[in-house]
């Protein structure tokens, strides 16, 4: 018998498909288009682990079984390739990241050849490639050009030691994440992109993702944090009535303001303790805080923290001085900066003013009239007491009466407050796409005009994590001004790494052309994306962020589509020893031994039916031997049955045997269908292939061949998206020229489904005594002549005397007798 060798097959059918191009997209088609995509790898130097594998596959198996239904199918891959870590390994290497991260590239594109996954590899991309990041660089012009995209000062996290700029997660504990340097809060010019042009825009597309888990599309609302209510606008008299604006979503309670309270980075800080005797202690405070993560000031159980500035706001309305406090609970990143202190209608701000010894104004009571005992917030709805014109009012509707009120004033009036800041989008270092932007000292700032792309990143630099390593090459950083022909220097700034994932899925659809990012009749003709397949983890930023350059282009007619995903499956994690694979746990399997020892086929057969794709998956040694013996199991049934396919018969269905079989048959590919095309659940469908492989090997020889050899067809055809490579090699053995991959997924027959005959309960006064087999879909009065006419029936009524008969027609007969 031939012997399954998945070393040897595995690659012989990967050449193959290269040679042929078996994967290439079918551009010009009358048939349905469908998208499949896989969130694209980070190249490390630790190359693929299981839950790439996982994700793959699952993407994979969906792309595989859309062609096999009729469908034009897009299934592209790349690298994420820019970023820090591949910078902080070039500072150890010595070498430049560009060779690091391209030999893990092409290391990574190895790895998942050796899958079988059925990539389109003419459409791969690489961020870190000038001819990605040209037009990374020509959409950040167009960014730029519609208004978009902006240059302030902000506070960064600011490591001195490295002299770059820290995201938050890369900040522990107050210290960089690579040197152990203590961050400082640093005012840098930064470039920012205008998200929050968008964020409603946002909001209001998640209502159109009904295939997305709700729980993402709840983390995204929240991200964007929308939020209805009043800005209001005290002052400050000893800085010649200087405003400082808050927003609240509670305006009824403005007239219960005993305090406010500000950032300790609000810019008005220093100013107001400038030679008072708080001065140094709120200089401390402010400096200490700049240190702590936003976690660590804000958490539920943090304690609230404070310092009186010694200066004092004007309330708006009653014209009251208000003490202006700073906090570790307020942050410059939400809202304006600045709260307003409402300590008997707020729990935080209730145990704020009793550590402080602040006053607390009732300012809403009951609706049976009675005031709250002092002994905590009340923060139900009720009527506005000690509130001026609006006494007696409903809170409810007191919230829109003051916020009018402020409006009539000029002193403040409704508003829509969104936790969304503008994205901060350039960064310190080497290895990201340059921003192509220049400063000429005659004519400011300058964009570099399109033609001029890309701005490409030079190789004299020096890598002594010191520096951003931009700033070390004169030959990038001095240039020549396009608009007057001066001299100029080039922004040395990078942009964020999220940028070149927020873009790549449409540069799949169009990606050799070198005139723009993509020819919008090719984004028409593939977005949106129909199955997006990636961890939870990036379920708010790179979500929102691809949603968010979706739209833009959108609006500047570069494609139809409004959102980038229409479904979004998030698959769950792979875990060892119960914990998620990593390296420092020492618990993490490579697929390259999975592959050297089993084969890819047995690898993915795993990971996908040992959980469900939306779960987490427990890894397991003996659950990966098990699917390789399955697939041997296979593997022999065709072997053995060879002869069967040199004069196929045609299938008969003669005998009880062949029946049942064949409505196995029909009962899998229902399953199958359903499961994959419905549920996404992989696990049941391959669940439901084992089943008709037992039922395979239980036929009898002397049964009809015909019907045999369909079964065992049908295996081969059902396996083909789950196993390529043994599902091409049996496909070939059993004699069919044409490639396994290329064939329509079975169809199955309602009709064949339906049992010729069923097996009933027989009871005698309510007790199961016999099991009867009758016709499917007899009557009443045949069911119950054939149960009653049955000798062992005959026996158990012998000598009673039968009162009733009771038929529930395909499931029992009960005999009263007495």
């Amino acid at each position: 018998m031939k012997r399954y060798e998945p070393q040897i097959l595995e690659p012989r059918w990967q050449k193959q498909w290269e040679q042929t191009a078996a994967h290439q997209t079918e551009e010009t088609t009358e048939k349905p288009k469908f998208y499949a995509l896989e969130m694209f790898p980070y190249p490390s130097g630790e190359g693929l682990h299981m839950g790439h594998v996982r994700n793959y596959s699952i993407g994979d198996v969906v792309a595989r079984f859309k062609r096999m239904n009729g469908y034009r199918v897009i299934h592209p891959m790349g690298a994420d390739a820019f970023g820090l870590p591949a910078e902080n390994a070039a500072i150890h290497r010595g070498v430049n990241p560009r060779e690091w991260t391209e030999s893990n590239m092409e290391r990574i594109r190895e790895e998942q050849a050796r899958l079988g996954i059925s990539y389109d590899w003419d459409r791969y991309v690489g961020t870190c490639l000038p001819d990605y990041y040209h037009f990374t660089q020509w959409l950040f012009l167009l960014f730029y050009e519609r208004g978009l995209a902006y240059r302030k000062k902000a506070a960064v996290n600011w490591c001195p030691d490295c002299a770059t700029v820290l995201a938050n997660e890369q900040v522990e504990d107050g210290q960089c994440w690579r040197c152990g340097s203590e961050v400082e809060k640093k005012e840098l010019e930064q470039w920012f992109l205008r998200i929050t042009d968008y964020a409603d825009a946002l909001l209001e597309g998640l209502e159109q993702l009904p295939q997305w888990p709700e729980k993402v599309k709840a983390m995204q609302r929240n991200w964007i944090g929308r939020s209805q209510g009043a800005a209001i606008t005290f002052t400050i008299p000893e800085l010649n009535d200087e405003p400082v604006s808050v927003f609240t979503t509670r305006p009824d309670t403005l007239y219960g303001v005993t305090y406010l309270v500000l950032a300790p980075e609000h810019p008005l800080v220093s100013k107001l303790i400038q030679g008072k005797e708080s001065e140094g202690a709120i200089q401390a405070f402010t400096e200490a805080m700049a240190k702590e993560s936003e976690l660590s000031r804000t958490g539920s159980d943090v304690e609230k923290v404070g310092h009186f500035t010694g200066a004092y706001a004007k309330h708006p309305l009653t014209g009251e001085s208000i003490p202006i406090w700073v906090a570790n609970y307020v942050l410059m990143d939400y809202g304006t900066g600045a709260v307003m202190g409402v300590p008997a209608h707020d729990e935080r701000d209730f145990i704020f003013a009793h550590k402080y010894d602040l006053p607390i104004r009732q300012v809403i009571q009951s609706q049976e009239g009675e005031e709250d005992d002092g002994q905590g917030a009340f923060v139900d709805d009720g009527l506005l007491i000690n509130s001026g014109p609006f006494d007696g009012m409903g809170n409810r509707e007191a919230i829109q009466a003051i916020a009018a009120h402020l409006e009539s004033q000029e002193k403040g009036g409704a508003t829509v407050s969104y936790r969304l800041r503008d994205w901060l989008f350039s960064r310190q270092r080497y290895w990201g796409c340059p921003i192509p932007i220049l400063y000429c000292d005659d004519c400011g700032v300058v964009p570099v005009p399109k033609e001029d792309l890309p701005v490409r990143l030079p190789e004299d630099v020096v890598f002594d994590g010191k520096s951003n390593p931009l700033t070390t090459s004169d030959s990038f950083a001095t240039t020549t001004c396009p608009s007057c022909g001066g001299s100029a220097r080039r922004e040395t700034d990078t942009m964020d790494t999220f940028i070149d994932s927020s873009w790549y899925f449409l540069r799949y659809v169009d990606p050799h052309n070198q005139t723009v990012p993509f020819a919008k009749e090719k984004a028409d003709r593939w977005m949106p994306v129909d199955f997006y397949i990636g961890g939870v983890e990036h379920a708010v930023l790179h979500l929102l962020y691809s949603r968010f350059v979706t739209k833009v282009l959108h609006d500047a007619d570069m494609l139809e589509a409004e959102e980038p995903f229409r479904h979004y499956f998030p698959q769950g994690m792979v875990l060892k020893d119960g914990s998620k694979m990593s390296k420092s746990k020492g618990n993490v399997v490579s697929p390259r031994e999975i592959i050297d020892r089993y084969g890819a086929d047995t690898a993915r057969l795993f990971i996908l039916f040992a959980a469900p794709p939306d779960r987490e998956l427990e890894w397991s040694d003996s659950g990966v031997e098990g699917s390789y013996r399955f697939l041997t199991r296979v593997w022999r049934m065709v072997q053995n049955h060879n002869s069967l396919f040199e004069n196929q018969p045609l299938p008969q269905q003669s005998d009880a045997a062949a029946k049942e079989l064949n409505r196995l048959v029909h009962q899998t590919v229902k399953k199958a269908t359903v499961d994959m095309d419905e549920r996404y659940q992989f696990n049941t469908a391959i669940s439901g292939i084992m089943e008709l492989v037992n039922g395979i090997y239980a036929y009898p020889e002397e049964a009809d061949r015909g019907t045999l050899a369909q079964a065992i067809e049908t295996v081969i055809v059902l396996l083909a998206p789950f196993a390529p490579h043994i599902s091409a090699e049996l496909w070939q053995d059993i004699g069919k020229s044409d490639s396994v991959h290329d064939q329509p997924w079975p169809a199955y027959d309602e009709a064949a489904l339906v049992l010729d005959e069923v097996e009933i309960a027989v009871q005698i006064n309510g007790k199961v005594r016999h099991k009867a087999t009758v016709p499917t879909g007899a009557d009443r009065e045949a069911i119950e002549a054939q149960v009653m006419a049955e000798e062992k029936v005959r026996q158990l009524v012998d000598g009673k005397t039968v009162r009733k008969v009771i038929v529930i027609p395909g499931k029992l007969v009960n005999i009263v007798a007495k």
